[in-house]
């Protein structure tokens, strides 16, 4: 069931947070700034610089906890993904998010309805849209993230691996993606039901298209308390480059829709969330949930 922790009346203030060390990042801030104070002239602004790795998700935290704040991720998504888990961590928070683009992946930006920044506050349409819980269990702790767009096993992490030493650049990333594929192993989960299964990828998906991967599925409703399941079975690196082939050009198609996903790693395996990567280890139970309407946004 989705609770109702959306503030009923108009934002208090709007909170901008950003890695001030990023190129531009300066000039982007300057002008959302003038464009807030034009269109909206009386709402308070707030700049919250990040200092390091995760901090986004300690200041969120911070600004959550009193009012009724628009937190604004200025950042890509795994910017965003600090500034969701941030507000997640206060239950109770009457806290609005949204992201404006400013990273290498903006994947969930893309997949939202076009509307002009200050619009939307003016309006103050919120609406809830569904995350993704996950879960990591090992033999000594128990880990709870949440994700705004996707979570992925195997290919997609190691294609963001490559990417990041390769280099930016589309020459560049098609022969980080060519090495990626070169080098492909498969990794084995054991499911719930204690079958064990073999895979060169895993996704699953929250949104519809993920930017360096193409069209992953045709669904496209963020708050339908489902998530899709797009999956490749360990069949060898040219099915592998097929796949990525179509999910760029022609798009994956439907895939299988499902509330909850729980399987256990047999090895190590890297995990993408967000675009950020983590490394889950050997004998790890995993559980990820649709939680929906968990996120206010505009």
């Amino acid at each position: 069931m989705a609770d109702d922790r959306a503030p009923a009346a108009p934002f208090d203030r709007v909170v901008l947070i950003f890695n001030p060390t990023k190129a531009e990042m300066a000039t982007r801030i300057h002008d959302v700034q003038r464009d807030l104070g034009t269109d909206l002239p009386g709402l308070p602004i707030e700049l919250l610089p990040t200092d390091f790795a995760g901090h986004a998700r300690d200041l969120a935290r911070s600004v959550a906890v009193a009012g009724s704040p628009l937190i604004v991720s200025v950042s890509g998504d795994g910017g965003y993904n600090e500034v969701v888990n941030g507000v997640m961590d206060v239950p109770a928070t009457r806290a609005v998010c949204t992201v404006l683009p400013a990273g290498n992946a903006n994947d969930h930006h893309r997949s939202r309805p076009v509307r002009p920044f200050t619009e939307a506050i003016r309006e103050s349409r919120v609406r809830r849209i569904d995350l993704l819980r996950i879960t990591f269990r090992g033999a000594h702790r128990e880990q709870v993230q949440y994700a705004h767009s996707y979570v992925g096993f195997g290919l997609t992490p190691l294609m963001a691996i490559g990417i990041e030493k390769g280099g930016k650049g589309k020459i560049l990333e098609l022969i980080s993606v060519a090495r990626t594929l070169s080098g492909l192993r498969p990794f084995e989960l054991v499911r719930a039901d204690g079958a064990t299964a073999q895979f060169d990828s895993l996704i699953l998906a929250n949104i519809s298209r993920m930017a360096k991967y193409g069209r992953v599925s045709e669904s496209n409703h963020p708050d339908d308390g489902q998530f899709e399941v797009v999956t490749l079975p360990h069949a060898g690196r040219w099915k592998m480059a097929l796949m990525t082939l179509r999910a760029v050009t022609l798009g994956l198609g439907h895939q299988p829709s499902v509330s909850s996903y729980a399987f256990t790693t047999r090895n190590a395996v890297p995990c993408q969330i967000d675009g950020e990567v983590v490394h889950v280890q050997a004998g790890t139970h995993v559980l990820v949930e649709s939680a929906r309407g968990a996120l206010a946004t505009i």
